[in-house]
C-alpha cells in the first residue's frame, strides 16, 4: 500500500494512483491536476493553496490509497 506524506509532489501521486487521488484533490477545488505547476506541488502546498489543513488532506489521500 502507498502512503503519501506532505512533501509528496502532486504528480507523483497521482502516478502512484490518479483514479483514488484525483476525486479527492478535485473535492477541495483542485481542478487543474493536468497543469504543469500543479504537478511540481507538494501536497502541502496545494492545502495551503486551497485552504485546506495539509495533514487532514494527507490522512485523506492515504485513506483513498488504502481502499
Amino acid at each position: 500500500m502507498a502512503q503519501v506524506t506532505k512533501d509528496t509532489m502532486i504528480g507523483e501521486l497521482l502516478g502512484i494512483n490518479l483514479e483514488a487521488a484525483a476525486p479527492v484533490l478535485m473535492g477541495i477545488g483542485m481542478h487543474c491536476l493536468g497543469c504543469p505547476a500543479s504537478q511540481m506541488e507538494t501536497i502541502e502546498q496545494a492545502a495551503a493553496v486551497h485552504g485546506v489543513d495539509a495533514d487532514e488532506l494527507v490522512a485523506m489521500l492515504n485513506a483513498k490509497l488504502a481502499e
